[in-house]
């Protein structure tokens, strides 16, 4: 690999640590944090950070606070007004694709995995496995929406906003004791897909957003 290749695996592996550790709560929302505090979390150089955080900064991960130094991002109302607005514009659209386009497969097995998840949680399961499954569930469902429309820019771009919604679902609205509730929800759009109603797709889509966007403001 030439010298270009390995600056850009280096900055593709900071990037990656870095928020591994951030969706691991090793650092915290609002947290302050120096560049040299970065290099131990990571185990990465000091150059490597330095290279890092311009990227953050775009992405809004993280910003710099004069006489301060860099600040982890936080989750006000703002940043959960703006990415639930991100995440509506941008899935009204994916949701619309899917419907059309995806395979009857794929509509079924994401309608089995939902379906299975709610009997589990209906007879009772409420273990932290079945929630942490739930969760993987949820997010899997909407990166596949997005995913299906084949365009890495959005695909990025919906990447880099569904950080901050996990770090807003962990602060503000986990999916602990609330599994149920919200593989019904997400049943219905799959449901919609099913019969291939893009209208009542994109509708109850929205839907769902809207009243998770409106337990986090809540809170």
């Amino acid at each position: 690999m030439d010298e270009t290749g390995e600056q850009v695996t280096l900055r593709e592996k900071a990037y990656e640590s870095f928020t591994r550790h951030l969706l691991a709560r090793d650092v915290r929302p609002g947290q302050f944090i120096s560049q040299r505090q970065l290099v131990e979390l990571t185990g990465l150089t000091l150059g490597a950070i330095r290279e890092l955080i311009p990227r953050l900064e775009t992405e809004g991960l993280i910003k710099t606070v004069p006489q301060r130094g860099l600040q982890i991002a936080h989750i006000d109302l703002s940043l959960i007004r703006e990415a639930f607005q991100f995440r509506i514009i941008m899935e009204k659209e994916a949701v619309a694709f899917f419907t059309r386009n995806a395979r009857d497969a794929e509509v079924e097995r994401l309608l089995r995995q939902h379906r299975d998840i709610l009997e589990r949680a209906e007879a009772g399961d409420a273990s932290p496995e079945l929630e942490q499954h739930a969760q993987a569930t949820d997010w899997g469902m909407h990166n596949a929406f997005v995913d299906a429309m084949g365009n890495s820019i959005l695909s990025n771009a919906y990447r880099v906003n569904a950080i901050k919604m996990r770090l807003i679902n962990q602060e503000r609205i986990r999916i602990d004791g609330r599994v149920a509730p919200v593989m019904k929800e997400h049943l219905t759009v799959l449901e919609a897909i099913e019969r291939r109603s893009v209208e009542d797709a994109v509708q109850r889509l929205v839907a769902h957003i809207g009243h998770a966007r409106d337990r986090a403001l809540a809170v």
